[in-house]
């Protein structure tokens, strides 16, 4: 069984050369929690500059869902190098992009037809929809919800509600963007107990909402994370998009699903939404998509994007290895990798909840397939928040070797390639009980 090795001291001393330059040279507005030079990887291992192997639990973000270097997305990404490396989609035409947009075409939620647009990032397939929602609804106002990351350009920002630091002294943002609580049922924030509650976090809108200060008829989407993300790795109660959806239909509103870090097979279904029942009208996609190749894409149903040439592109959006890339993917994601995401989760479920009998710092394990939240807290009855407590296991799991990140205030997100083993799932297990045993004896 292959095991994480630590050589050195953390950081080694090529390492700590390559960061002292970092730190000359790159934005300080970069988030990096611990010292990691990745200098070359396979599967879910990294090795750094001095030789040290780390167990990557993190994927990239949830970006390499194929792994790091997989061979037959290696393979295409060469073998595209060598015919064309750009040549603008919105401009010409080649069958990189061509490919790609009908095969995202053709696993769209609903029925009906649906076209493709292709960006280079989360931020710009959520931008994207946002400018569709506008142009096609001929609205002004949009629904979010608190917890949500979308991105950090202007529009994407602007429906943000993540990190107060996201978007300090970036006001004014776009304007006509009315956040709402999302469904938490661990910290309902109406103090409810689901199912009793009867998913009042969704009629909340039509109660209060609609009747007091939002005019439904003014609204344009809904822009929703079927499972939030930066949020806290967030489950909703099942009914939860169903009933949302609902809503947004009655009043003619776009439900615009921001699949960029859930979607893609992270949860065993190509999109997470597909686990509720609902149907949006648009869809948007970045992450795992291209194996860690930029690309980003939005799709909507095709009577839908009824926007005219010239109103929305992308010099760089589709480029055609990244397109290519993409194709390969989703045959691996549709092979294999999607059903091995939901029995690998269904063991990483099992695991960290017989953690949580013996460490009262595990509030809550929550998640679908490999998108799992585990939230610590340093009392289970009044669920007070442990966020130091958390970034302490991610900085003693770096030191054995194993690569974890957060989400939220106080939750660690575990997301690993989707070509993860049964035997590296046991490694984790292993490494995070030792950090907590160590920590909180």
């Amino acid at each position: 069984m292959q095991y994480p090795q630590i050589k050195t001291t953390l950081p080694g001393p090529r390492v700590q050369e390559l960061i002292d330059v970092d730190r000359q040279f790159v934005s300080p507005s970069y988030t990096r929690i611990y010292p990691l030079v990745a200098e070359s990887a396979q599967g879910l291992w990294i090795h750094d500059p001095d030789g040290n192997i780390f167990l990557d639990f993190t994927s990239g973000i949830a970006v390499c869902g194929t792994g790091h270097c997989h061979p037959e997305v290696v393979a295409a990404i060469k073998k595209q190098a060598d015919r064309l490396l750009h040549m603008s989609g919105t401009d010409f035409y080649y069958t990189p992009q061509i490919l790609l947009a009908q095969k995202l075409a053709s696993l769209g939620p609903g029925p009906g037809a649906y076209k493709v647009y292709f960006g280079n990032s989360g931020a710009e397939a959520v931008e994207a929809a946002f400018k569709l929602a506008r142009w096609h609804t001929r609205r002004e106002l949009n629904l979010a919800f608190f917890g949500a990351f979308h991105g950090r350009t202007m529009g994407a920002l602007s429906l943000t509600a993540s990190k107060a630091i996201q978007k300090k002294h970036y006001n004014p943002l776009v304007p006509g963007i009315t956040h709402i609580p999302y469904g938490y049922c661990y910290r309902c924030p109406y103090h409810l107990c689901y199912p009793d509650c009867e998913i009042a976090c969704v009629h909340w809108l039509e109660e209060t909402l609609f009747r007091t200060t939002v005019p439904p008829e003014e609204v344009a989407a809904i822009f929703v994370e079927p499972i939030q993300g930066e949020g806290g790795y967030i489950v909703p109660p099942p009914e939860f998009h169903r009933e949302l959806y609902k809503t947004a239909q009655k009043y003619g509103i776009l439900y615009v699903v921001d699949e960029v870090q859930s979607g893609m097979g992270r949860t065993g279904k190509m999109f997470a939404i597909e686990h509720f029942e609902a149907r949006p009208e648009i869809i948007a996609l970045a992450k795992g998509i291209a194996s860690g190749l930029p690309l980003g894409a939005m799709v909507a149903r095709a009577d839908i994007m009824d926007w005219e040439a010239g109103s929305h592109a992308s010099t760089f959006g589709g480029n055609p290895i990244s397109c290519q890339a993409a194709l390969t993917t989703i045959h691996l994601l549709e092979k294999e990798l999607m059903a091995n995401a939901t029995v690998r989760g269904e063991q990483l479920m099992s695991g960290l909840r017989e953690l949580q009998q013996s460490f009262e710092c595990i509030g809550d394990v929550r998640g679908l397939g490999l998108m799992i939240g585990v939230e610590l807290v340093k009392d289970r009855e009044t669920k007070e928040r442990a966020g130091d407590w958390r970034d302490q296991v991610i900085q003693q799991a770096f030191r054995k070797g194993l690569l974890l990140l957060g989400c939220g205030q106080n939750t660690l997100r575990i997301c690993p390639a989707l070509t993860v083993t049964s035997q590296e799932v046991d490694v984790f297990l292993s490494i995070f009980e030792e950090s907590l045993r160590e920590l909180f004896k």
